[in-house]
């Protein structure tokens, strides 16, 4: 049997995607592998206050903004969710997603946990995904070879990574990431089968029955 044009149908809905891990677990690294050369992807830059690192680039990243500024779009709630972590504040610029869903793009969010919490209040529908170093000493090693931060805010991270990993039953699957590009090929996985769902295609199914 040929299977030519098996993959020729296309799964128009458009949905969200959580990633959510702790400071330093990958989630990054997993976003930007599955963002490569697919344009079907799109990433949601969140907005926040805190101090632009070396590595990043203003507007790829995040939108580095001021506190007045972050401030000032909560009163005029252009956030789909906003919060404050390690002293900083945080944010989903809500008009961006909206509009990449009706144009059936599937949005990677990279947010923290109380982050994915408020988007599940608003879409119950979309995959969250809560990503984990194999253990805590790993973390702790992954966070003092990036560099980024001093031994206080590591010690500060890990900490709020406990907390963090109690709320973890709010999200649909756990990813171990002890090799990222294992990590990647899982999540990608997870994005093709719920691309599957009957639910997320509808408008096919009634055109289809017609």
């Amino acid at each position: 049997m040929s299977l030519d044009g098996i993959n020729e149908f296309k799964y128009n809905a458009g949905f969200l995607v959580v990633l959510t891990a702790p400071s330093g677990a990958g989630k990054t690294s997993i976003r930007d592998g599955l963002l490569h050369k697919n344009k079907n992807l799109v990433y949601s830059i969140s907005c926040t206050t805190r101090e632009k690192r070396e590595s990043e680039v203003d507007g790829r990243d995040y939108f580095f903004i001021t506190e007045e500024k972050f401030q000032e779009m909560i009163e005029k709630n252009k956030f789909l969710e906003w919060a404050n972590v390690h002293d900083h504040y945080y944010g989903t610029p809500k008009g961006y997603i909206k509009e990449n869903i009706r144009n059936g793009k599937i949005i990677i969010m990279d947010i923290d946990v109380q982050g994915g919490i408020n988007v599940k209040k608003r879409f119950p529908d979309a995959v969250f995904i809560f990503i984990l170093p194999p253990s805590f000493d790993d973390l702790e090693k992954r966070l003092i070879e990036r560099g980024a931060d001093d031994m206080a805010t590591i010690k500060l991270r890990i900490e709020n990574a406990r907390k963090e990993i109690i709320l973890m039953y709010n999200y649909n699957y756990l990813i171990v990431n002890d090799e990222l590009r294992r990590a990647i090929v899982s999540v990608r996985a997870i994005i093709n089968a719920e691309q599957r769902k009957i639910s997320r295609n509808v408008d096919f199914y009634k055109s289809y029955i017609k």
